[in-house]
């Protein structure tokens, strides 16, 4: 059974080119049941986010997980960049690339 954090991984690593990703269940921060996967923090690098103002990115996001608001999901925070503000923010640290043969889920974390 897939969980909501690999949806969300796998909706937005269809429609976007992907350079990094990290999709953090934050659910256990807030007053819900355990296991409830509710609230969540999307950490999203992009160069299809070039030209685009933040809530541009923000919109394309919010449709692009649609079906997961709609099955319950109840709060997303975006954090979308280009690689140019990736690395100006942060620096040369590098991007997690795709896992090369795996299903992806290594780049799926839950706190």
């Amino acid at each position: 059974m897939e969980t909501r954090a690999q949806r969300i991984e796998q909706a937005l690593d269809q429609d976007l080119e992907v350079l990094h990703l990290d999709v953090i269940d934050e659910s256990a921060n807030h007053s819900v049941p355990a296991g409830a996967q509710s609230h969540f923090k999307v950490i999203i690098v992009s160069p299809d986010f070039e030209g685009a103002s933040r809530i541009e990115r923000h919109r394309r996001i919010n449709a692009l997980l649609h079906n997961e608001f709609d099955q319950g999901m109840h709060a997303l925070a975006i954090h979308p960049y280009t690689e140019t503000e990736w690395r100006k923010r942060f620096g040369n640290a590098p991007m997690s690339p795709a896992c090369a043969g795996g299903d992806g889920a290594a780049r799926v974390e839950s706190q």
